[in-house]
């Protein structure tokens, strides 16, 4: 007789909740964190911590719960009034409706459970928290959309557009152009009734000037440049390519990162993901000699006509991916390496090939905590050692967190 038996699958019917939670802390992805009576974690959206809420929710027995709806019985002592119209609606900001120095620790913690949770690092340095000199008004790039006659930004994870015709997280003079675009949209009517949607990149250039470029897709309209200034250097940026969006930090980022490397004061920088030359050129002053790393084309003769204007020429500029670059990186022998990858962080390998290369120093600016602790955890497994930690918040009022580690060789 066989002795396979066929498992039984049980049906979870679930149940109709309706529990008052304490909220003790904020998660990653911007919710409120807290517990059931059971001890399951509840996610709450735009639940501050110290909120005491009414949940009324279908319970399927998950391991979790989210919940968007929630009936606020206790105010948390550091809740605020959001200073937007449509905060809540728009899929721009999560936490307006926090004080801003628990916005700030909410991240400092985020962070420190990434690297001890995902990364396995253990012990970490202190985190060093550098505030945005304006908590509002401080987002010198944005892009929005236009959907019939409405302008504004996606609403929270949907693909409709959220009609707006202010932003308070956005500098003043884009706050402004932000409205006259939304009322010359409106006043085209029918003119642009299609149901694709138009997009449009607001900046504020080093002179002050406000730029609205129309974006056709990922391309931006031919000809258009802007210019941005960073540690007294111009640095030219096609519309559409990355770029750093918070102005009054810009200055602060670069010295936080010629703080990572000060000491290194011979061989080669490698930098990875270097887009137009944020931090080359006036870190080309400081080395002999450097190869600068950029997968976009665009961006990379962007890159190469900021530092020929520099008047920089012991720069090598590669238009590849770094993946492809670290696997010959050895044979450069780096002193340091600085890289800026994306949210998904280094491909797959990629820290391996990075702990190859034999670089002394290694400063890795991140936007996710997640992927910065994935692969430091791979880097600090192959002889690398966590010296120090910056978090740098480029985006209050949202989840979104910035940081810099900066690893030794050796113990």
């Amino acid at each position: 007789m066989s002795t396979n038996r066929k498992r039984r699958h049980v049906r979870r019917e679930g149940r109709d909740l309706d529990e008052i939670v304490s909220v003790d802390s904020l998660a990653a992805g911007g919710d409120g964190v807290g517990r059931l009576a059971d001890g399951r974690v509840v996610f709450v959206r735009l639940a501050a911590p110290g909120d005491r809420v009414r949940i009324r929710a279908h319970d399927s027995g998950n391991s979790f719960l989210r919940v968007r709806d929630f009936e606020l019985v206790e105010s948390a002592p550091r809740r605020v009034q959001p200073a937007c119209e449509v905060f809540g609606r728009c899929g721009g900001c999560a936490w307006q409706h926090v004080d801003y120095a628990v916005q700030l620790e909410s991240k400092r913690q985020i962070l420190c459970d990434a690297l001890q949770r995902i990364g396995k690092l253990g012990e970490i340095p202190p985190i060093e928290v550098v505030p945005s000199p304006q908590p509002y008004g401080y987002r010198g790039r944005a892009r929005v959309l236009a959907s019939g006659s409405r302008v504004g930004y996606r609403r929270f994870r949907e693909h409709v557009v959220e009609p707006v015709s202010s932003c308070p997280v956005l500098v003043p003079e884009l706050e402004a152009e932000l409205g006259a675009l939304a009322q010359r949209v409106r006043a085209q009517g029918d003119a642009h009734s299609s149901n694709q949607d138009r997009e449009w990149e607001l900046l504020l250039d080093r002179n002050g000037r406000v730029r609205c470029i129309e974006l056709e897709g990922s391309a931006a309209a031919a000809g258009e440049i802007v210019e941005l200034e960073v540690a007294g250097e111009v640095i030219r940026v096609a519309p559409g390519g990355f770029a750093q969006a918070n102005p009054s930090l810009y200055q602060t980022m670069f010295d936080c990162v010629v703080r990572a490397l000060d000491d290194v004061v011979s061989g080669t920088l490698v930098e990875l993901f270097a887009g137009a030359g944020f931090f080359t050129i006036g870190l080309a002053d400081r080395f002999a000699s450097m190869l600068a790393v950029e997968s976009d084309a665009r961006a990379c003769v962007n890159l190469a006509e900021n530092l020929a204007a520099a008047g920089v020429d012991h720069v090598d500029v590669r238009n590849a991916r770094a993946e492809d670059v670290l696997e010959e990186l050895g044979d450069c022998e780096p002193a340091a390496v600085l890289l800026d990858p994306p949210r998904i962080g280094l491909a797959k390998g990629a820290p391996e090939k990075l702990a190859e290369s034999g670089a002394h120093r290694i400063a890795y600016l991140s936007c996710e905590p997640a992927t910065l602790a994935r692969d430091l955890a791979v880097l600090c497994e192959r002889g690398y050692c966590l010296r120090r930690l910056e978090l740098i918040d480029v985006f209050p009022q949202t989840p979104h967190v910035e940081s810099l580690a900066v690893l030794e060789r050796g113990r």
